[in-house]
């Protein structure tokens, strides 16, 4: 690649879009981020002190995309509707032809690297999952170089009081009985293995599942938390007969999504990533290291 190409980031204000940015900066990599009119003021004004350099663009909107793509030789799109609050944006319209919008700019401009975000398949078909295998098929027909990503649930929203995981006040939602084991990985994790795909030949037109070092149970999450804040936590129990049946009344396909995202986690998730490790050789962030992490702040 060269020097005087970007990396175009799609979805940079984003949790997991800033931290990609950050640590593309820190490599020595020009870095466009893609942001919008309705992007928040104090998210643009950080990626700019960081270096990034602020593009307009809307994956509904392809020819912003093609004006997006110039002089750019690396896509890496973390984008997705399930937290956006803007009027327009849905899983149909964003993670789905939106995400395809941004394959046909990459092949028209002549990008030579598309990075895409994913996560982990479950066994239940669901709207978020089928938009998100639509563009991860389109990307393999394509002659792009591709490098899908399919990380599993992030510690930093799954244990956090914005999924009921409120630590601060020693209390916690927890889906199911709980004794089921997720292979928690931080979100910072992910943002190595992103931009370590970056330029990389051993990473061409591959997938990788994207797992936590351990795997543990909610509840031995929670007993993690017990034993480092010196609480004990109030837990709440949302049985999957509850999860089954927000699934089967959810009237829009953001919250038949959720319901079902809910339900894997009830599940339990199983990966096979040895050889994403080898690969990679990222250390990865422990369930404890994150709790004492969000305990100090």
């Amino acid at each position: 690649m060269e020097n005087s190409n970007y990396v175009l980031v799609i979805g940079a204000t984003g949790f997991l879009g800033m931290q990609i940015c950050k640590k593309l900066i820190a490599d020595g990599r020009k870095v466009k981020g893609m942001i919008r009119e309705t992007s928040d003021p104090a998210k643009v004004n950080n990626l700019k002190n960081m270096g990034v350099e602020t593009v307009q663009g809307d994956l509904k909107n392809i020819q912003s995309l093609f004006d997006a793509c110039n002089d750019v030789s690396v896509i890496i799109s973390t984008a997705s509707s399930t937290m956006s609050r803007n009027e327009g944006d849905s899983i149909e319209s964003v993670d789905e032809k939106g995400q395809l919008n941004a394959i046909e700019a990459a092949l028209t401009k002549g990008v030579k690297q598309f990075i895409f975000i994913s996560f982990k398949a479950v066994d239940t078909d669901f709207p978020l999952q089928s938009a998100k295998r639509n563009v991860e098929n389109k990307l393999k027909e394509s002659n792009l170089n591709y490098t899908i990503l399919k990380p599993s649930f992030f510690m930093e929203v799954w244990l956090s009081p914005a999924i009921g995981f409120d630590y601060t006040n020693a209390k916690a939602t927890v889906y199911g009985d709980g004794k089921n084991k997720i292979p928690w990985i931080s979100l910072n994790d992910v943002a190595n293995f992103t931009t370590a795909c970056v330029d990389n030949p051993k990473v061409r037109n591959q997938v990788f599942e994207v797992g936590g070092p351990e795997g543990l149970s909610p509840l031995e999450v929670i007993s993690i938390f017990e034993n480092q804040s010196g609480k004990n936590f109030h837990i709440d129990y949302v049985p999957i007969e509850a999860l089954q049946a927000q699934k089967e009344s959810a009237s829009d396909s953001l919250s038949q999504s959720f319901a079902t995202m809910m339900l894997s986690y009830a599940n339990g998730s199983v990966m096979d990533d040895q050889e994403t490790d080898k690969i990679f050789g990222i250390k990865k962030t422990t369930v404890g290291e994150y709790t004492k992490q969000v305990l100090q702040n």
